[in-house]
């Protein structure tokens, strides 16, 4: 991304919020397949070694842990909303960058 050579904080908030409208569904953690025993005496597919595969989403809430069971008709879904996550987070490490140099210029430009 190129960064205007001269914008106020206002063109940094209309800029971020034009680049995030197309950034839906979101969510932060990774998917992955997992495969593991189910809870039922003598599992053919546990007892051959195949397992059970699921897709879960997992990722940190605050400090905790967190994991969470996908259906197979969802993966698709909640793979785009993981990448839409990342691309946000760069956002708003851009959008940062932006409103900082901003308000510097800002501040240049306008002495107490």
């Amino acid at each position: 991304m190129t960064m205007p050579k001269h914008e106020t904080p206002e063109d940094v908030q209309r800029w971020f919020s034009k680049a995030i409208q197309r950034l839906w569904p979101v969510a932060l953690g990774s998917i992955s397949l997992r495969k593991s025993p189910c809870i039922r005496d003598n599992c053919s597919a546990c007892e051959s070694g195949i397992g059970h595969s699921s897709y879960a989403l997992s990722g940190y809430r605050g400090d905790e842990r967190f994991s969470i069971y996908v259906p197979e008709e969802l993966v698709r879904d909640i793979e785009k909303a993981v990448e839409n996550g990342r691309l946000l987070q760069e956002l708003v490490k851009e959008a940062g960058l932006r409103y900082v140099r901003a308000r510097k210029d800002e501040k240049r430009r306008h002495p107490s």
